[in-house]
């Protein structure tokens, strides 16, 4: 392990930075997480999912700054702004006591989520963070809902978003409406998993906005701004926002503001996939942000659609698992799947193109190789068991 060294943040609060030039706390080892290069943000790997919650260990990072240290004995989340009768101040404990708790399993995604593969549908590649498939997890959030910690201050009858601000250097912050911040399963977490927050995914809390892109869920907040106008900050402005030809901009933004995320599916297996002429059980994931997935279906090469069971919970805001029995012919294939809502929204052959490479969610042409040799794979318990000392938590 890595010794780190700490960077002054503005906030009085410390960040650390280890010697490899990452700006995370936990271990991120390449047999659960893939590497994106920029040293704050690491995805999960698809074929390192062993079940419906995704482990902490592997929950994908997406930050802006490098992780902050902050002490939860003189840290204080506050509440203020013209939409608020009162400013409130609370502390970590006040947090933890005097305000019911409440556990919500939602999933949360980049936006950017599969930004490499959208740029080779697209045939050319796009700025910013290089996303595979894993910058997408589901967890259990256990904390405060939001609207329990806005009513202390008196909301004003003129009130109309609500913008919560991270304590990393950059201050991180993202408004969302009113009617979305009162929302029950809109929740500040002090745990995730069952675990306090680990420092990379917003200890001492964060907020999680249910259905929406990752953005929203602002980690490490320290303060929370009620507003009675629109607020405009980089996040909803210039980037989160969809920039395109046919996509009209307004004096404030180059584009509309992502809010709630699209369906889209993944595969379980590496891309591309290397897999034995046996028969075998792949399994997958479809998420519908806000929405409810009702229906997965697959295709293999140019065979007709199949419906794939559904094998988990079908909630808003939250992905289901699927599984399919396949007994595959040596040699190359395409597996495709695509996912449906509970709107009628059905993944389409292709995604609209923007200029930033947001919300890929187009079918995705899943490449599988099929070994005539006999050789075995490593079996997905084998590698749980090979990666057992690098899996520890920070």
């Amino acid at each position: 392990m890595t010794t780190s060294r700490t960077t002054q943040t503005t906030t009085g609060a410390t960040s650390a930075t280890d010697r490899n030039g990452r700006g995370v706390v936990k271990p991120t080892p390449a047999e659960l997480m893939e590497d994106t290069g920029s040293g704050l943000d690491y995805g999960v790997r698809p074929d390192r999912m062993p079940g419906f919650l995704t482990p902490t260990d592997r929950f994908y990072i997406r930050s802006h700054a490098p992780t902050p240290r902050l002490d939860p004995a003189t840290w204080t989340l506050r509440v203020e702004g013209g939409g608020v009768h009162e400013p409130v101040t609370y502390t970590y404990d006040d947090l933890w006591n005097r305000f019911p708790h409440v556990s919500v399993v939602r999933t949360i995604e980049c936006a950017g989520n599969r930004r490499v593969l959208f740029g080779e549908e697209v045939g050319r590649p796009f700025a910013g963070t290089q996303w595979g498939r894993g910058a997408i997890g589901t967890a259990e959030w256990t904390g405060v809902r939001l609207r329990d910690l806005l009513e202390p201050a008196g909301i004003t009858t003129e009130a109309c978003e609500v913008m919560p601000e991270g304590l990393d250097e950059i201050r991180a912050r993202r408004p969302l409406p009113l009617d979305k911040a009162r929302a029950d399963d809109t929740v500040v977490a002090l745990a995730m998993n069952g675990e306090v927050l680990a420092p990379d995914h917003g200890f001492p809390a964060r907020l999680v906005v249910s259905g929406w892109l990752g953005a929203a869920s602002i980690k490490w907040l320290g303060r929370i701004e009620v507003s009675e106008a629109a607020l405009y900050v980089p996040w909803n402005t210039e980037d989160y926002v969809v920039i395109g030809p046919n996509v009209p901009a307004d004096e404030h933004a180059r584009g509309p503001a992502i809010t709630a995320l699209p369906v889209s599916s993944l595969v379980e297996l590496p891309w591309p996939a290397r897999l034995r002429a046996a028969p075998q059980v792949i399994r997958g994931r479809a998420f519908a942000g806000e929405n409810r997935v009702v229906r997965v279906e697959y295709r293999i090469d140019e065979g007709p659609w199949q419906d794939a069971p559904i094998v988990s919970p079908q909630t808003p805001g939250a992905w289901v698992r699927w599984q399919i029995f396949w007994d595959p012919e040596p040699g190359e294939h395409t597996l495709r799947v695509r996912a449906t809502d509970d709107q009628g929204n059905t993944q389409p052959d292709s995604s609209s193109w923007n200029e930033l490479g947001y919300l890929q969610r187009s079918v995705l042409a899943h490449p599988v190789h099929v070994e005539s040799a006999t050789r075995r794979e490593p079996s997905h318990r084998e590698w749980e068991i090979a990666s057992r000392p690098s899996r520890r938590v920070a």
